[in-house]
């Protein structure tokens, strides 16, 4: 800004002063924001999918979860332990090895293995129910990391245009003043003011 236009502005204009402060502040706080917006970004996919895969075909997804199904290290000792109950049992009353022992070791086995995949399924189902509310807690924090940085912009720059607005008018008031402080003191001269007073006036007292 020349030594001319500060004259006339009253000097330099304070929103240009402070227009780097306010540009900053948006960048300032990317790089706290950003990590959860990309992490949040990266999750809405695969959030997405899993929800839709749900919603089209929930037993075709506990399928799928129970198609990985193997036996605990403890089962086949558990097994193990109860046919030999059963045997204990069969034998002091006289039945080992009818058909009826038969069905009853058939049955305990039968109950087992169910008991073993429910269990499987229980904890994998809750494992994954843990991981879809894990990736909506990510989309969650990037969608909040992303409105905080909108908010941020946004104000920033409707603080800019505030202070633009401030700053022109606060010059255009300097400048009037300017003018008007001239031209009124030059009405202290009779000649250059009736001058004055016709330009402006029309020659009116």
């Amino acid at each position: 800004m020349s030594w001319f236009s500060e004259l006339f502005s009253g000097g330099k204009n304070p929103a240009e002063s402070a227009m780097p402060y306010v540009n900053q502040i948006p960048g300032q706080a990317s790089p706290y924001l950003n990590p959860y917006f990309q992490a949040g970004t990266s999750a809405l996919p695969s959030l997405q999918d899993q929800y839709s895969k749900l919603l089209s075909d929930p037993g075709g997804m506990v399928n799928k979860i129970g198609s990985s199904f193997q036996k605990s290290p403890g089962f086949d000792f558990a097994l193990k332990q109860a046919l030999q109950a059963g045997n204990n049992a069969a034998a002091a009353g006289g039945m080992a090895g009818t058909p009826q022992h038969q069905f009853q070791a058939q049955e305990t086995a039968t109950g087992l293995a169910n008991q073993e995949y429910n269990n499987y399924l229980q904890n994998a189902l809750g494992l994954y129910g843990g991981g879809l509310s894990g990736q909506q807690g990510m989309a969650g924090m990037g969608q909040q990391a992303g409105q905080s940085l909108s908010d941020l912009i946004s104000q920033s720059l409707a603080q800019q245009g505030a202070y633009a607005y401030q700053g022109q008018a606060a010059q255009n008031q300097n400048r009037n003043n300017f003018f008007g402080n001239i031209l009124g003191g030059l009405g202290a001269f009779p000649f250059i003011g009736q001058a004055y007073r016709d330009f402006f006036h029309g020659g009116s007292q």
